[in-house]
Order: structure tokens, then C-alpha cells, then sequence
């Protein structure tokens, strides 16, 4: 297999700080690599030193020759002045580059391509550089948070995009839909090392744990084994030969395998201590509009007690305008929001929090209580707290300026949380979040005894947290779903299966209305229909031995690699020959 990428011994710190030491791994031509790690641990340093716009203490990096990189920055730059298609490329007037540009900007939700940079908004500008590096057609393609201010729509077709043909591809990304359905290999930066895990996200999560354990019990094995040594080293010198030197030099390697630490969190974060009323809030016939944009419309909604809600639908339909309805932020254009005495709001906005740079980290949540009261006599210190959401005892003396993105993110939940509201309101808390965090904050709003809306485009994280949704699908038009994002996609996919079948028995009851006679299958038909159950029947078979081979994860890297490439274009004949089955089924 072509290597495109080889890493050897890459070493960078920051000071006293070491993100990774010595780590090296290497992408296949073909392969579509996720690089998952905690916040701060130097992922997006890591693709910056690839591209090249960083540098490294040590270590080396070999492209293959005349290779063509792509690379999607978290916060792109450009020049404001520029056209939206100018800042895809400089196309030369070459038509057919101009009109597929076209398209990927459609799907991206970017329809005027005169429009200066300086107009659009941050997450437009992320939109256009996405489209930039897809349509430069790169050997390998970078992408920094490539879902991030994506909407559901388009990161459902990005997924299909990436997954399709033979494209080399390396990212960071914290979505775990988006890792497990188009990467077949995921790179974890952990303890200033780098760990490979052949499959994709669920692949990933086993074998991750399996490692863990297996590490915990070297770790448990080595603490018997130094108790002993421990009493030989403390012996006077004089009962050491130089003989036993091969044994004290393995005494202190035995000490540093003895001392590792595997970070665990101990306890679920469960309060008993939040109280909220029978009464939360009623929303009576709210409409709410921007000039001839509708947002809202003569909408009702009384939410219930202890209830989890999840709001989906496409950038601009009006969600975060409801949260700020709700909360007094935005006035009503008509109706009013009636909400109980007792509710006390919590709210977590995509804006974020403006922090003192010089302050500490566990002084900031400390100016807002030093400590939570959980119920029972129990209680979490803010240095307790912020261990909890993987902030270390190091780190909680660290100066705000020295935080990440997505450390600042998880702070600013921090001091949400810590005041201890009954309803919480989160609008996008998933971005620039790692997934360690999105799990404990999944834990957190399971257990959570108030009420929970969530805005978030994080298929993952709304299927654990939420019991129903608002869709809002614009002009106003917001559906209420009894359940969660999948339950809802898998609705809407049965409702248009169904909608093109009433439409397609429509279409042939006019054919039979137009022809008194009703056609029969020709005999080459017959045929073909005959052989194409056949031919459905081997591919749905060979379907389920790749997906079951895929999950094993006991086939070598060339055969998931292959196996991995045959899926989608597996699937695309299947549904080519089904929707073919399904014409001349209809046929007598």
C-alpha cells in the first residue's frame, strides 16, 4: 500500500508544556484517518506542523513526492475584498470549475458568489473554505472541525461526499457520527503519545478500553512488584553487591511503570439538590419575524416537568432566536412566554463568555461559588468540579490566556454549571468540545434532575441526552417529534419512501387511466427482473460479510483498507438495481 504521509519521532512542547514526544504513524493512499484527543493536547497544533505552518522540536515528515495537500483551518483567514467564488479559486474562466463550485456552495448553503468575504459571517466563511479545499481536488485532504457551523443537511452530505470513491483523508473532529460513518482508521493523542486503532469510532472505543484495562492491570502488577523491591532499595548499601546493579537500574524503570496514572472519574456527577416547580413555562402563541423573514408563528408549547428537549433544524430557521425568546433576551412580536416562579435559567451561548485573560482558571469559577452543593450532605469543591470535567490540578492554576478554544469552551460550561441552575439552556455546547467532555456533559444531563433544552447539530450527543424534539423547518413551521435524532431521521426517511410511492401510484393510475389496456412485462423484462433479485440478493450478502468483517477488526490493513472502499460503492449499486427492482415490480 502507497504511503502518502510517513511521521517519524515528532516531538513539540511549549515550554515546560510537552503536547507529544517522539510519535510517528503513517496514511495509506485510501484511507480516511480521525484524530481524536482531549483539549489541549495539541491536535490542531499537530495538523499545523503537517502543513507546515508550524514548526517542530524534532522529528520528520515525508510526504510522497508531488502530492497535492488540502488543508481546512479551524479559523480560516481571507482577504475581505474577494468574491465568495474567487476565494474558492482562481478559476481562469474555466466554466466547468465555475459551475461545480456552484454546486458544493448550494449544498453549503452559500448562494451569492459576488458576495464579499467581509460580508459573510464566521460560520459562512468556514463554509466557503470547506468548499475551498473540496473543490482543489487534493491527494490528501486536512480538515480542522470540518462540522463545525455545518447544519444537519450538509453534514449528512459531506458524510456521503467523503465517503465516496478513493479519497485520502486525515481530521480532527469531535462529531462521533461523522467519525464512525466515514473513518476506517482513528489516531488517539493520549500521555504525549500517539495510539492506532484500525476500524472506525465503535472499532475504536472497544480496543481503547481493552487498552486501558490492560494497562491498569500492568500498572496494579508493577505496584506489587515495587512494594517489594522498594524494601530491597531501603536496605544500606552495604547489602547490595555490584552484582544486583542490573536490579536497581530495573527498580526505577519498575517505579516509573508504578507511578503511571490512568485519569478516571470515580463518580457520576448526580445533584439531588435542584428543585423545580409543577409550572415551567407555556409558550402561548408566540410569532416572532426579522423584516419578511419568519421565524416564529402563532407558536404553542407548554414544556412539562423534568423534560429533555432537543432543537434541530437548518442554520437560520429560528433556533437560537427561540432560546432567546424564552430567556428575555429578544422581545416577542406577539404572545408571551409564561414561566414558573420557581425556574431558575441556566444558559450556554454560542457568543460564549468574555473572560479576564489574567485570572486563573479556578478562580473564575470560584468567583461564582466555591462549591456545589449536590444534596445528601454531599458536595464538589470548584477544584473538585473542574477535575471532574477533565481540567487537572495543573491546569486549574493555568492563567485564562493560556487556554485552548476548546479549553475556554469547557470552562464557560464550568461556570454555567456551577451555578447550579433548574433549567438549563444550551445552545451548541458541543462545539470545540472534546468527546471526553461531550461524555462526562452527557452523563451530566442524563442525571440532571431540572429541565434540559439542547440546540445542537451533534446527532451523538442529542440521541443520549434528549426524550423529544422541536424541528424547526423554517418560515415558521416547527414539528414537535415524540423521540430522539435517529428515531426522527428514520421517521422522515419511511414518510419519503412512502410520499414517493402515493407519488409514483399516482403517476401510474394516470397511465392506466390514459391506456384502458394495462401493459405487460416483456419477456427481456422478465428477465432482467429475475436476474436482478438475484444479483440483490448477492450484493445484500456480500453487504453483511464486509460490515461484519469491518466490525471483527481481525482482517490486516490492506483488507480493511479495500474492504472500506468496496462499502460505498457497494451501496450505491444496491440502491441503483433496488430502485430498478422496485420500477418493474410495478409493471404486471
Amino acid at each position: 500500500m502507497n504511503a502518502c504521509l510517513d511521521v517519524q519521532n515528532l516531538t513539540k512542547t511549549f515550554g515546560a508544556l510537552t503536547l507529544f514526544e517522539n510519535i510517528s504513524f503513517s496514511i495509506a493512499e485510501g484511507q480516511r484517518v480521525g484524530l481524536v484527543a482531549k483539549n489541549g493536547m495539541g491536535k490542531s497544533t499537530l495538523l499545523s506542523i503537517l502543513t507546515g505552518k508550524e514548526g517542530c522540536d524534532e522529528g520528520e515528515i515525508v510526504y510522497r513526492r508531488d502530492l497535492k495537500v488540502g488543508f481546512l483551518e479551524q479559523s480560516p483567514v481571507f482577504d475581505p475584498e474577494e468574491s465568495v467564488l474567487d476565494a474558492c479559486f482562481n478559476h481562469h474562466g474555466d466554466d466547468e470549475k465555475v459551475l461545480r463550485a456552484k454546486q458544493v456552495l448550494t449544498q453549503l448553503k452559500i448562494s451569492d458568489l459576488t458576495q464579499p468575504m467581509g460580508q459573510l459571517s464566521g460560520g459562512q466563511q468556514k463554509r466557503v473554505a470547506l468548499a475551498n479545499v473540496l473543490l482543489t481536488e487534493p491527494d490528501l485532504l486536512i480538515l480542522d472541525e470540518p462540522t463545525n457551523h455545518l447544519d444537519l443537511d450538509m453534514i449528512e452530505w459531506l458524510e456521503g461526499y467523503l465517503s465516496r470513491g478513493n479519497r485520502t483523508l486525515l481530521m480532527v473532529t469531535h462529531d462521533r457520527f461523522f467519525l464512525d460513518r466515514v473513518c476506517d482508521l482513528i489516531l488517539e493523542l493520549d500521555d504525549h503519545t500517539i495510539y492506532t486503532y484500525r476500524g472506525n469510532y465503535a472499532y475504536y472505543l472497544e480496543k481503547r478500553q481493552h487498552r486501558i484495562d490492560v494497562t491498569r492491570a500492568e500498572i496494579t502488577r508493577a505496584n506489587n512488584l515495587y512494594r517489594r523491591e522498594l524494601e530491597w532499595m531501603r536496605r544500606m548499601p552495604q547489602a547490595r553487591g555490584h552484582k544486583a546493579k542490573y536490579r536497581e537500574d530495573a527498580f526505577y524503570e519498575l517505579e516509573r511503570k508504578a507511578k503511571q496514572r490512568i485519569e478516571e472519574r470515580q463518580m457520576r456527577l448526580k445533584s439531588t439538590n435542584v428543585y423545580i416547580g409543577s409550572k415551567i413555562f407555556e409558550c402561548q402563541y408566540v410569532s416572532k419575524a426579522w423584516g419578511e423573514k419568519v421565524m416564529l408563528k402563532d407558536f404553542y408549547y407548554n414544556f412539562a416537568r423534568f423534560e429533555k428537549m432537543g432543537i434541530v433544524g437548518n442554520n437560520g430557521t429560528g433556533k437560537s432566536t427561540f432560546l432567546k425568546l424564552l430567556l428575555g433576551l429578544e422581545p416577542v412580536d406577539a404572545g408571551r412566554f409564561d414561566i414558573g416562579d420557581t425556574v431558575r435559567f441556566g444558559y450556554f451561548s454560542q457568543e460564549g463568555l468574555q473572560f479576564d485573560e489574567s485570572q486563573k482558571v479556578l478562580d473564575v469559577v470560584r468567583d461564582i461559588a466555591d462549591y456545589i452543593d449536590l444534596g445528601g450532605g454531599r458536595h464538589f469543591t470548584a477544584s473538585q468540579f473542574l477535575q471532574h470535567f477533565q481540567f487537572t490540578p495543573e491546569q486549574q492554576y493555568n492563567y485564562v490566556y493560556k487556554l485552548s478554544g476548546g479549553e475556554r469552551r469547557k470552562l464557560y460550561l464550568c461556570t454555567v454549571l456551577m451555578r447550579n441552575p433548574n433549567f438549563l439552556v444550551l445552545d451548541e455546547p458541543t462545539n470545540d468540545l472534546d468527546i471526553q467532555t461531550l461524555q462526562i456533559l452527557e452523563e451530566y444531563l442524563s442525571d440532571f434532575p431540572g429541565c434540559v433544552i439542547v440546540v445542537s447539530h451533534d446527532r451523538y450527543f442529542m440521541d443520549k441526552v434528549v426524550d423529544h424534539l422541536l424541528v424547526f423547518k423554517g418560515d415558521g413551521v416547527i414539528k414537535d417529534f415524540p423521540g430522539n435524532y435517529s428515531q426522527y431521521r428514520e421517521w422522515s426517511s419511511l414518510k419519503a419512501k412512502e410520499e414517493v410511492k402515493e407519488e409514483k401510484g399516482d403517476k401510474r393510475a394516470k397511465r392506466e387511466y390514459r391506456n384502458a389496456d394495462k401493459r405487460k412485462m416483456t419477456y427481456k423484462e422478465k428477465t432482467e427482473f429475475a436476474r436482478l433479485e438475484k444479483e440483490i440478493a448477492l450484493l445484500e450478502e456480500e453487504k453483511q460479510q464486509i460490515e461484519a468483517a469491518l466490525c471483527g477488526g481481525t482482517d490486516d490493513v490492506e483488507a480493511i483498507t479495500a474492504m472500506s472502499k468496496r462499502l460505498p460503492l457497494l451501496n450505491e449499486e444496491l440502491d441503483e438495481k433496488s430502485m430498478r427492482w422496485l420500477e418493474l415490480s410495478e409493471i404486471e
